[in-house]
C-alpha cells in the first residue's frame, strides 16, 4: 500500500512538472525517462531467458502442458474478447470518415514497411544464437529457450549438470536483485514519465486526436480493463480489486514504458512477491503471455483496420467485422510486445490490402496515449491470465 501511494504522489507530481514547460525541465525529464526505459530493455531478455530455462531445467517438463494449454485458452479468450467489445463499440459509434485533405496530409508521414508476413515468421527462426539476444527478438528467444530448458530437463541426474543448472539459479537470482533495486528507485523513473507524457499532452498531442474514432479505442480498452477481466477473475473465484491492487506496480510501469517486454522483468518480481503466484507458474506464464496475450492490441488492429477500410470505401458489414476480429486476434498473438509494434503490424495488414494507409499517419500523433493504455491493458491481462492458471493448477 505504501509503494502505491508513493508511485501515485510520483505520479501526479510529474504531471504538474511537465504542465510548467519549462524547456531545461522538460529536456532532464526525457532523459531521466530515456534511461529507465533502456534499463527496463536491458532486463527484459536475461529475464526471459533465464525465466524460462531454469523453470523447465528445474521443475521439467513434466505437467507444464497443462499450464501451457491453460494460458492459450485463456489468452484466445481474453483476446477474443477485446476484439468483440471494440467492434460493439465500432458499430454503436459508428466513426464517420474524414475529409479527402485530412487524408492527403497524413500521407506525408507515412512510411510503409516492408516487411511481408512470411519474412516475419521466418525471422523467428534463430539461424545463430548471438542475432535474437542483440536484436530483442522475443519469439525467438522463447524458441530457444524452450529447447534449452527442455534439453536440461531431459539430460540424466550429473554433476555436469548440476553445475549448469545452479549456475542458471545463481544468475537468476542476481538479476531478480537488480530487479529489485530498479523498482525502489522507480518512483524516479515515474515522475521523469508522468512528467514527459503531461508536457505532449500540454503542447497540443492531443489536439489532433479524431473524434469518434479514439473514443472507440480508448473506451473499448477502458471496459476490456475495468470490466471484462475483472469478471474472468470473478468468474474463477478471484478478487478483481485484490489482484488489481498486487499488480498495480507492474500496470504503472507498463503505461509508461510503453512495452510488455520492458516491463516483464517488473511484472514477473511483482506476481512472485505482492500477488503470490507460485514461481513455477510466474516463470512459465508471464514470458509467455508477454509474446501472445496482446488484449489491447487485437482492439487496435480490428477498430483501425475497420476504420481506415471505411475511408477507403469498404462497405463495413457483419461479414467484415467478424473476419477483422479473428485476423486481429490471429495478428495480436504473433506480434511482439514493443512500443509501436500494433501500429506497425496494422500499417502492413492495411498495406497488403491496398486501404489508404496515410489515415495511419493521421493517427500517428495520438498514437503514443493510446500505446501507453494498450500496454498497461496488456499486462493487466498477462497478470489475470496467470493468476487464473496459477488458481487452476495445483
Amino acid at each position: 500500500m505504501r509503494r502505491t501511494i508513493i508511485w501515485i504522489g510520483a505520479l501526479i507530481v510529474g504531471g504538474v512538472l511537465g504542465m510548467l514547460g519549462i524547456g531545461w525541465l522538460d529536456q532532464l525529464m526525457n532523459f531521466v525517462a530515456t534511461v529507465y526505459t533502456r534499463l527496463f530493455q536491458l532486463l527484459a531478455v536475461p529475464t526471459i531467458i533465464l525465466a524460462v530455462v531454469t523453470t523447465f531445467a528445474t521443475f521439467g517438463s513434466k505437467g507444464y502442458g497443462k499450464i501451457f494449454g491453460r494460458t492459450l485458452t485463456y489468452t484466445l479468450l481474453t483476446t477474443l474478447a477485446a476484439a468483440a467489445v471494440g467492434a460493439m463499440l465500432y458499430m454503436l459509434v459508428a466513426p464517420g470518415n474524414l475529409p479527402p485533405d485530412a487524408i492527403s496530409q497524413g500521407s506525408e508521414t507515412m512510411e510503409t514497411p516492408q516487411l511481408s508476413y512470411y519474412e516475419h515468421f521466418i525471422s523467428v527462426i534463430p539461424n545463430n544464437i548471438v542475432k535474437p539476444i542483440l536484436e530483442g527478438n522475443v519469439l525467438s528467444l522463447l524458441l530457444l529457450a524452450f529447447a534449452v530448458g527442455i534439453g536440461l530437463s531431459k539430460l540424466p541426474e550429473s554433476e555436469n549438470k548440476a553445475v549448469v543448472v545452479k549456475g542458471l539459479l545463481g544468475l537468476q537470482e542476481l538479476l531478480f536483485l537488480l530487479i529489485r533495486a530498479l523498482i525502489w528507485t522507480l518512483p524516479l523513473g515515474i515522475v521523469a514519465f508522468s512528467a514527459q507524457l503531461s508536457a505532449q499532452v500540454s503542447a497540443g498531442v492531443m489536439a489532433q486526436s479524431i473524434g469518434k474514432y479514439v473514443l472507440v479505442i480508448l473506451g473499448g480498452n477502458l471496459i476490456q480493463f475495468f470490466v471484462v477481466l475483472p469478471l474472468f477473475l470473478f468468474a474463477r473465484g478471484l478478487n478483481p480489486f485484490h489482484v488489481m491492487g498486487r499488480m498495480m506496480p507492474a500496470v504503472l510501469t507498463a503505461f509508461f514504458t510503453k512495452s510488455s517486454a520492458a516491463t516483464l522483468p517488473v511484472t514477473m518480481e511483482t506476481a512472485e512477491e505482492r500477488l503470490g503466484i507460485r514461481q513455477g507458474v510466474a516463470r512459465f506464464v508471464l514470458p509467455l503471455c508477454t509474446t501472445i496475450n496482446m488484449n489491447g492490441c487485437a482492439a487496435f488492429i480490428l477498430v483501425t483496420s475497420l476504420f481506415v477500410m471505411q475511408n477507403g470505401g469498404t462497405p463495413i458489414t457483419l461479414a467484415t467485422i467478424l473476419l477483422w476480429m479473428v485476423i486481429s486476434v490471429v495478428s495480436a498473438v504473433g506480434n511482439a510486445g514493443v512500443p509501436m509494434g500494433c501500429y506497425f503490424l496494422t500499417l502492413s495488414l492495411m498495406s497488403g490490402i491496398g486501404a489508404p494507409v496515410a489515415i495511419l499517419g493521421i493517427i500517428l500523433p495520438i498514437y503514443t496515449i493510446i500505446d501507453m493504455i494498450e500496454t498497461a491493458e496488456n499486462v493487466w491481462s498477462d497478470s489475470c491470465v496467470a493468476a487464473m492458471v496459477n488458481q487452476g493448477v495445483k
